[in-house]
């Protein structure tokens, strides 16, 4: 006589090996099935005003939709890219020229620096005109700056081709997203009960506030602060652009760059040059980040900055060049449920006090 206990058992052992050996499968393209999922998330409702443009015919508004998310992602890393090899090579003769000839003299103003300004200034001096000395400190360095450069490429090939997977994956989700979207939230109601649709807007809400509010402004503040440093003849202004990207999550990271531009022009005689970048990166560079992000974050959701920095550090660490959009998306959605959870279950206990006070 079959014993239904282990009928059982052996159902739900065979259920946890399927869904293993489907996680196992889908391991490699998790980065970009997430990134796919908040792609679709995010642009649905220029979606489906597309849709609505050709005639409902959900196969060619995919499609031109997978098109233009391309174009708006894959063609501004194409241009990052060449415009990194023209700065790595521009870089590349600055620093020969640098090395033939020597250091120049360490600026006077360096060593007024409290603290390490001094020691700063006289170690530079040391390499002062004296190509040799520099050689020969620059050969220590060598290996390790090889191995780095490597390591980056690595990531940034990695970074690119989870970008061209998930623009890929997006048509997808454009294609059935209805389907998907009632399932999932089938799903959640099975777990959560009539809070689903509930939860489900919070998290739509997260994504949004996340991808306009904090990596649009920072992707604007990188285009526009790139824009500002090729105009003033600044080297390596693409490379400075994407640091400016970067730092946009620090609340003083922008002026870092446009600053030490600025300072740079200035050093070289090209005073008009420098008020230029420091009125460009204060009028247009920080009005971005000052003013537009906060009214795009308001709308979506309002996050500590600890939660966006680790977000885009961690992100990065975690899962490479598409973790500074992944990162800090997961973990502002992940703050926003639980906060919802919190709240929720503290309710209950505060009104439980309320009534013992009576």
């Amino acid at each position: 006589m079959p014993n239904p206990g282990s009928d059982r058992i052996l159902a739900i052992l065979a259920l946890s090996l399927l869904g293993a050996g489907c996680v196992l499968v889908l391991w490699p393209f998790l980065t970009a099935l997430v990134w796919a999922a908040i792609l679709a998330s995010t642009s649905w409702p220029a979606f489906l005003w597309l849709d609505r443009s050709v005639g409902e015919r959900r196969a060619l508004a995919a499609s031109l939709m997978t098109l233009l998310v391309t174009v708006v992602l894959l063609g501004p890393i194409v241009a990052v890219a060449l415009g990194l090899a023209d700065n790595v090579a521009e870089l590349g003769r600055a620093a020969s020229a640098l090395i033939k000839n020597g250091l120049p003299d360490a600026p006077s103003w360096l060593a007024g620096v409290p603290l390490v300004g001094q020691s700063i200034h006289d170690y530079w001096q040391q390499f002062a005109h004296d190509s040799q000395s520099l050689m020969a400190a620059l050969e220590k360095l060598a290996k390790p700056a090889q191995t780095a450069a490597m390591a980056s490429g690595r990531v940034i090939a990695k970074g690119v081709l989870d970008m061209t997977i998930s623009v890929f994956l997006a048509f997808f989700f454009f294609l059935h997203g209805e389907v998907l979207a009632r399932r999932l939230r089938v799903a959640l109601e099975r777990l959560t009960g009539e809070r689903a649709a509930y939860l489900l807007g919070i998290a739509r809400g997260t994504v949004s506030g996340v991808i306009y509010g904090i990596l649009g402004t920072g992707l604007a503040q990188g285009v526009l602060a790139a824009i500002g440093f090729a105009i003033a003849g600044v080297p390596g202004a693409v490379l400075l652009g994407v640091v400016t990207f970067f730092l946009s999550v620090v609340p003083v990271g922008p002026p870092l760059v446009w600053g030490g531009a600025a300072i740079w022009l200035f050093q070289q005689g090209e005073p008009s040059w420098a008020m230029f970048v420091a009125a460009w990166g204060f009028f247009l560079v920080s009005t971005v980040d000052n003013v537009i992000k906060p009214f795009i974050i308001s709308r979506g959701a309002s996050l500590p900055f600890a939660i966006v920095f680790l977000g885009v550090l961690g992100g990065i660490l975690a899962f490479g060049v598409i973790g500074a959009f992944l990162g800090p998306t997961l973990l502002a959605v992940g703050y926003r449920l639980a906060t919802e959870w919190t709240a929720a279950e503290s309710a209950p206990s505060a009104k439980v006090d309320s009534e013992r006070k009576r």
